[in-house]
């Protein structure tokens, strides 16, 4: 069964820059192959804020909105996460999606792809590091970070030169790593379920 593999666009913003962004990086991964791609638009997923009593690393959730949430991103081998900056972090509605649930994280991995000012979103994408290794997300070290200065200079997405190479370099890394952990996920499942 190939890798199914996650493209989750972190911002919910009216008028975000991201939309363009996550199309092409949608189109170039699957032109790169290696699993299939799909993208999770946050603004399509209602989830607003987290309104869950419960612990989620208990998965006993209450509403359906979660419950939807939780067996999509279950679903799913790995991520690439793809991430404004916004005062030095990402969006909080990112943050509040990790939030919902937990052991549909754990042991994934995941690429991410900043985009931004000057700084081309990469302390977003710093920050974001560390939520998901708390969530036991392994992220992979190649990490292809956008301008937006001048990728938008015309007023619509022209990839930068060299970001096509990045992001297949990125995928690279993301689909040998979410194969090794689908793996090592198999063999935690099989031994829980002879127990």
């Amino acid at each position: 069964m190939p890798l199914r593999i996650g493209i989750i666009l972190g911002s919910t913003r009216p008028g975000r820059r991201g939309e363009q962004i996550a199309a092409w990086l949608l189109g170039t991964a699957r032109d790169h192959g290696g699993a299939d791609y799909e993208l999770i638009d946050l603004a399509h997923h209602g989830l607003g804020n987290l309104d869950e009593g419960g612990n989620p690393n208990l998965r006993q959730y209450q509403h359906p909105h979660t419950r939807d949430w939780s067996a999509l991103i279950d679903g799913f081998d790995g991520f690439v996460f793809l991430t404004p900056e916004y005062n030095h972090s990402f969006p909080g509605a990112l943050k509040n999606a990790l939030d919902y649930v937990y052991r549909e994280w754990n042991d994934k991995a995941a690429g991410i792809v900043s985009y931004g000012g000057w700084a081309a979103g990469v302390r977003a994408a710093e920050a974001l590091r560390l939520v998901l290794a708390e969530l036991q997300v392994a992220t992979v070290r190649a990490q292809p970070a956008i301008p937006t200065l001048a990728a938008f200079s015309t007023g619509v997405f022209v990839p930068p030169a060299g970001l096509d190479a990045a992001v297949g370099g990125m995928l690279d890394q993301l689909t040998a790593w979410s194969g090794a952990l689908r793996g090592l996920r198999e063999a935690r499942d099989g031994a829980a379920a002879a127990v």
